[in-house]
């Protein structure tokens, strides 16, 4: 049985309207939700792109059952992972037992904003096990020095501590990044039913029911309408290869795709009416190893998606996989 999940998407919506959408989402009968953390978002037409370290705190008060993970947390460059470690120690403590840390190696276009160095993608995965063993070491509770490669802690320590740790998640595009979730973290996060992808985080130890696929959909009434939309809102979904990983703002996305067509966008996003076309897809990620899907709903029609989603998807996930 794959369990579903929710996207809450800060490229695309206010602080207030996400929190809302968290409780219309455990309301709906969603076991957990991915928010993503950028500064930016990917094109303008998204509009928005709060800090959701903030956002979290009013999820957690609107929110009593909702499992939470952040779809993906960089803690590498724009923030220290001291930081993070603390942030994610606080929210820890305000959804108790109910929150992961999703993490990742990030993208030029939010990491550039402090004018730090940006590094080739090795680099940034040496970092990356780095900062994972600082937030570890922080979360013992103890004073804690460390002298890295990459980064410098001087007598830090984290007061408020959560009751249970939330476990470390780590997304993985390709074998080698797949590798080090499984060696370093607790759970593997992935956009495309790639079975090699999965293969390699179990291969490196990972745990084979902690695997995590987001499937993004533009569910509409009409499906030409809802290409459309997808098409304005989100046309990074026909980006390939580490293009996503190396433009530094929303403008160059924008030129990136200007040869994006509706076509394209149909091929890569599921759009419109349709719940077997959704299904087949989840199916996909079930097929490939995925044990929790995230399904992201483009565009501003979030509550009639969930009603969608309540009538015609959540029935059926036990029958999927």
């Amino acid at each position: 049985m794959v369990q579903l999940g929710y996207t809450l998407s800060s490229e695309e919506f206010r602080p207030n309207e996400i929190v809302a959408h968290a409780r219309l989402a455990e309301e709906t009968g969603f076991s957990f939700a991915g928010i993503s953390d950028h500064f930016h978002p990917w094109v303008d037409a998204q509009k928005h792109s709060p800090f959701i370290w903030a956002t979290l705190g009013g999820i957690a008060q609107s929110t009593e059952r909702l499992e939470v993970l952040t779809g993906v947390t960089c803690p590498l460059i724009r923030i220290h992972p001291a930081i993070i470690a603390q942030a994610a120690a606080t929210v820890a403590d305000m959804l108790p037992g109910r929150f992961i840390l999703g993490l990742g190696t990030g993208e030029y276009l939010n990491e550039h904003v402090t004018g730090a160095h940006w590094p080739p993608i090795s680099k940034r995965q040496e970092m990356l096990v780095e900062a994972i063993g600082i937030m570890r070491e922080l979360w013992q509770g103890n004073y804690t020095t460390h002298y890295g490669q990459h980064y410098t802690v001087e007598n830090a320590r984290i007061y408020t501590l959560p009751e249970s740790l939330p476990p470390i998640y780590v997304a993985a595009a390709g074998p080698e990044s797949a590798e080090l979730a499984g060696k370093h973290s607790d759970g593997l996060i992935n956009t495309a039913p790639t079975p090699d992808v999965v293969e390699a985080y179990t291969a490196a130890g990972g745990d084979p029911s902690r695997v995590i696929g987001q499937l993004t959909v533009c569910w509409g009434k009409d499906k030409d309408a809802a290409v459309q939309t997808a098409l304005e809102t989100w046309p990074i979904a026909a980006l390939t290869g580490q293009l996503t990983q190396e433009l530094a703002l929303p403008i160059y996305f924008e030129a990136a795709t200007e040869l994006v067509t509706a076509e394209k966008i149909e091929q890569k996003v599921a759009c419109g009416p349709d719940p077997e076309q959704l299904l087949k897809k989840i199916k996909e990620y079930t097929d490939a190893g995925f044990t929790h899907v995230y399904l992201h709903q483009i565009g501003p029609d979030q509550e009639g998606f969930l009603d969608f989603a309540k009538r015609e998807l959540l029935p059926h996930a036990a029958s999927i996989g």
